[in-house]
C-alpha cells in the first residue's frame, strides 16, 4: 500500500469521527429535551441550551481541532508519500540496475553454459558419428566377408555335389585316384622318373610306372577305390549285415591286391614289388585297423597299400634315394677332376722350385756384385789417402798392402 492510499483512507477516517461526534450531541440533546418536556423549567431549559452549545462548540473547536490536525497529518503523509515515491524511485532504479547486472550476469553465465553444453554435444556427437562411421564400416566389412564365405559354401556345396557324382560312377571314381595319384606323383618326383599308362612287356598298362635305377628297379603303381564296399561297411548296422560287408570288403581288397601282383611284377622289367594306391585315408585307416590280416597277405604278395599321404612320404624317400643315385654316378666325374686338379698342382709345384732356384741364383749375383763394390768403394778411398810426397820421388810401386789388394781386385 502507497502513501496515496493512506491519506485518502485517513480523511476518510476524520470525517467519519467528527459526524459521529456531532451526531451524538445531538443525540444526548434530544435525549435532555425529552427527559425535560414535562417540567418546563426554563432555567433548566437555559442550562440545557447551554450545555448544548458548549458541547456543539466544543464538538465545532475538536473538529476544528481534528481537522487541523488532519491537515497536518495529510501534509506529512504528502511528504511521507514524496520521500517513499523518491526512495522507490531509488529503489526501483537501484533495483533496474541490479536486476539490470543480475540479467547480464545470468545471461553470460546462460552463454557460457550454453556454449559448453553445445561444445560437450558437439564433441559427444562427433564421437559418436566416428563411432557409428566405424561401426558401419566393420559391419560392411563383415557383411563382405559374409558374402564371400557364402559364395565360397555354395561353391563348395556344388563341388561336393559333383564329387559325389564321380564317386557314384566306378569308371568315374577310377579316373578320380588316377588324377589324384598324377598329382602327387608330378608334386613329388622329376619327370624323368615317372610315366603315367605305361605300358609293359606283355602289353599290359600300368596307371604310373616309378622309373628307379637297380636296384630295386621300376615299381609299378595301380589305383583302387573300393568305395561300394567301403560304404556298406560303414553303413552296416547289425551284425548279420556287418559279416556280410566284411567278406565283400575282404574279397574286393584281396581281387585288388592279387590281380596287382599278376599283372605288374614283371621279373626282369619291373621291381619285385608293386605299390596299390587308395585315394581315401578313410579306407586305408579302416583296412589298417580292422583288416590286419589282409595287410599281412598283401606283404606277403609284395603289394605295398599306400594312401595319399604315405604315397607322399614314399615319393619323398625316393627323391633322396635318387639324388644319392646321381651323386655316385657323378663321383667318378669328380675323381677325374680332382686328379687332374692334383696334376695341376705338382706342375705349379714344379714351377715354383724352378723360381726359387732363380731367385736365390739372382740373390747369389746381387751378393757378389754387393762384394765387389764395397771392395771398390774401399780402394777408392784408400788411393785418395796416398801421400804426395811419394808421387814426388818419381815411386812407381804401390805399397805393399795396396799392391796385394790391387792384384786381388784385378783377379777379381
Amino acid at each position: 500500500m502507497n502513501f496515496t492510499q493512506l491519506d485518502s483512507s485517513t480523511l476518510l477516517l476524520a470525517a467519519i469521527l467528527a459526524g459521529l461526534a456531532i451526531l451524538l450531541v445531538a443525540i444526548l440533546a434530544v435525549l435532555l429535551r425529552r427527559g425535560t418536556g414535562n417540567a418546563a423549567n426554563p432555567a433548566v431549559v437555559e442550562q440545557l441550551a447551554a450545555e448544548q452549545a458548549a458541547a456543539q462548540q466544543a464538538a465545532l473547536q475538536q473538529a476544528a481541532a481534528a481537522d487541523a490536525r488532519l491537515t497536518q497529518l495529510a501534509g506529512q503523509i504528502q511528504q511521507l508519500a514524496s520521500a517513499q515515491a523518491a526512495m522507490q524511485a531509488a529503489t526501483q532504479t537501484g533495483l533496474a540496475e541490479r536486476l539490470q547486472l543480475q540479467e547480464r550476469a545470468l545471461t553470460t553465465a546462460l552463454d557460457e553454459r550454453l556454449s559448453a553444453l553445445s561444445h560437450r554435444v558437439s564433441d559427444r556427437l562427433q564421437e559418436s558419428t566416428t563411432i557409428t562411421t566405424q561401426t558401419l564400416t566393420d559391419l560392411r566389412e563383415r557383411l563382405a566377408a559374409i558374402d564371400v564365405a557364402q559364395k565360397n559354401i555354395t561353391d563348395l556345396s556344388s563341388q561336393v555335389v559333383d564329387l559325389q557324382n564321380v564317386l557314384s560312377n566306378k569308371q568315374a571314381r577310377g579316373a578320380f585316384g588316377e588324377i589324384q595319384l598324377q598329382d602327387i606323383v608330378q608334386s613329388a618326383l622329376p619327370p624323368a622318373h615317372y610315366e603315367f599308362q605305361a605300358a609293359l612287356g606283355d602289353g599290359k598298362r600300368v596307371d604310373c610306372l616309378l622309373k628307379l635305377p637297380n636296384p630295386p628297379g621300376s615299381i609299378a603303381v595301380d589305383a583302387k577305390f573300393p568305395l561300394e564296399a567301403f560304404r556298406a561297411l560303414r553303413d552296416a548296422r547289425d551284425d548279420a549285415t556287418q559279416v556280410v560287408a566284411r567278406r565283400d570288403f575282404s574279397t574286393a581288397i584281396r581281387t585288388h591286391m592279387r590281380a596287382i601282383a599278376e599283372k605288374y611284377i614283371v621279373p626282369g622289367e619291373t621291381a619285385e614289388s608293386a605299390l596299390m594306391f587308395l585315394p581315401s585315408e578313410a579306407v586305408y585307416a579302416e583296412l589298417h585297423a580292422n583288416f590286419a590280416g589282409l595287410v599281412e597277405e598283401a606283404a606277403r604278395l609284395r603289394v605295398w597299400i599306400v594312401s595319399p599321404t604315405t604315397l607322399m612320404a614314399t615319393l619323398t624317400t625316393i627323391r633322396a634315394v635318387l639324388k644319392d643315385v646321381r651323386m655316385r654316378e657323378q663321383a667318378h666325374v669328380l675323381q677325374a677332376k680332382i686328379a687332374e686338379m692334383v696334376k695341376d698342382v705338382e706342375r705349379l709345384d714344379d714351377r715354383v722350385g724352378q723360381l726359387q732356384k732363380h731367385y736365390d741364383q739372382g740373390a747369389e749375383d746381387l751378393r757378389k756384385i754387393r762384394i765387389s763394390t764395397e771392395k771398390i768403394t774401399r780402394r777408392g778411398s784408400e788411393i785418395t789417402e796416398l801421400e804426395l810426397g811419394d808421387a814426388a820421388n818419381g815411386a812407381t810401386d804401390f805399397p805393399t798392402g795396396l799392391g796385394a789388394e790391387a792384384q786381388a781386385l784385378s783377379r777379381g
